[in-house]
């Protein structure tokens, strides 16, 4: 039984829940992910990718927090423990030691597009049992492929 209330069945939000707390935990390992090159970045456009991956991790954490505590509304413990993001992540490592700004670009368009892709699979699974965490989804993808083509252009030159 919950500690929250919620209007959605049970098992509605379950199937919710579980997509919010598999999107926690791609959101918080992206986060960590655009820190580790952001603290390990080289090369003749540092400063402009030092700034992006920064931004990149300020979204990811942001959304993180979104997610949890609509999770959190419907009555789901979400889970960001280490272990459990570890366990559960499905966003590609990323190589420990310094990194090449454009080695660095290009893991992170790999990891946000591992993360986008995920994020539309759970969409359709929760269209038709929450049309709100539906729509959450639906604006973090958005967020998550604009940084994606941000990225992608930094790489085009």
């Amino acid at each position: 039984m919950p500690v929250i209330n919620n209007s959605l069945p049970e098992r509605d939000r379950e199937t919710a829940g579980a997509a919010l707390q598999a999107t926690l935990a791609d959101l918080l390992d992206l986060s960590l992910v655009a820190k580790q090159a952001h603290w390990n970045l080289c090369g003749p456009r540092f400063r402009s990718v030092h700034v992006q991956l920064d931004e990149a991790a300020t979204i990811a954490r942001n959304h993180a927090d979104t997610v949890a505590e609509r999770a959190a509304a419907m009555g789901v413990s979400p889970d960001g423990r280490a272990a459990t993001i570890a366990a559960t992540s499905g966003v590609p490592s990323f190589p420990s030691g310094w990194t090449k700004d454009s080695d660095a670009v290009a893991s992170l368009v790999h990891a946000l597009s591992a993360v986008t892709e995920r994020l539309r699979e759970r969409i359709v699974e929760v269209g038709p049992v929450d049309v709100v965490t539906e729509d959450l989804l639906i604006g973090l993808t958005a967020d998550l492929e604009h940084q994606s083509w941000m990225f992608q252009a930094e790489n085009r030159v």
